[in-house]
């Protein structure tokens, strides 16, 4: 998806970006140092840097805003509850999370709920479930459910199905699927012109989550 402030693609790399747990908004790392900066000079109170509510200061808060969020039913913050669930090792939980926000169409709830199946975490294992999910999440335009999905492609010998998802993955940024393509390439499973299209795909996908507030913001986390 995009940063709701600068409207750039978020990096697939999640330390490069950041929920807010007061709206759930995903931030990119740039816009949060920008907002910083401005706190720091005493030209903003410290609010979140999208909706400008107050910045929850306690675990208690955080909970507070997302039952909050949750009663509102934010796919995003159903989600995030079931996967909180799930870290807990509460896995028959987080499938019911998962499955409420799946409803309303949360891409990555549809991932979260083909891990499920797959592990057999909650549910029995069940791959046509899996592969559903991730088909949903695929073409929701999930980077990893289409990577997992050219590896069962691939798996069940369809290769040429398995490369095309390889080369949607990879034009979504997807580095592991540009590993795949590179491998299969030196096989010949590959043409030298859809390896070329991946490559010029993957590279503009990644040039497009860069910006000047962004690179400065991992120059501050480096020092």
């Amino acid at each position: 998806g995009d940063c709701p402030i600068c409207c750039l693609p978020l990096s697939l790399d999640t330390k490069k970006s950041m929920m807010q747990a007061c709206c759930n908004k995903v931030i990119c790392n740039g816009c949060h140092h920008a907002n910083d900066l401005r706190i720091d000079e005493g030209k903003l109170q410290h609010k979140c840097s999208f909706c400008r509510e107050p910045t929850p200061s306690t675990e208690e808060d955080c909970e507070k805003y997302q039952r909050k969020r949750i009663e509102a039913n934010d796919p995003v913050a159903v989600r995030q509850w079931g996967r909180e669930q799930y870290d807990k090792g509460e896995y028959i939980r987080a499938f019911g999370y998962y499955t409420k926000a799946a409803e309303m169409v949360d891409v990555d709830a549809h991932y979260q709920l083909a891990v499920l199946y797959h592990h057999g975490r909650g549910v029995e294992k069940d791959e046509k479930k899996e592969v559903y999910h991730l088909e949903q999440a695929a073409i929701g335009g999930h980077p990893t459910a289409r990577y997992n999905l050219a590896c069962q492609e691939g798996g069940n010998g369809r290769m040429d199905r398995a490369v095309k998802h390889w080369i949607i993955a990879a034009n979504l940024g997807c580095d592991e699927a540009i590993q795949k393509l590179k491998e299969y390439y030196k096989y010949g499973k590959v043409s030298k012109e859809d390896f070329a299209t991946a490559l010029r795909g993957h590279q503009a996908a990644v040039d497009a989550t860069k910006s000047p507030q962004r690179s400065e913001a991992a120059k501050q986390e480096q020092k």
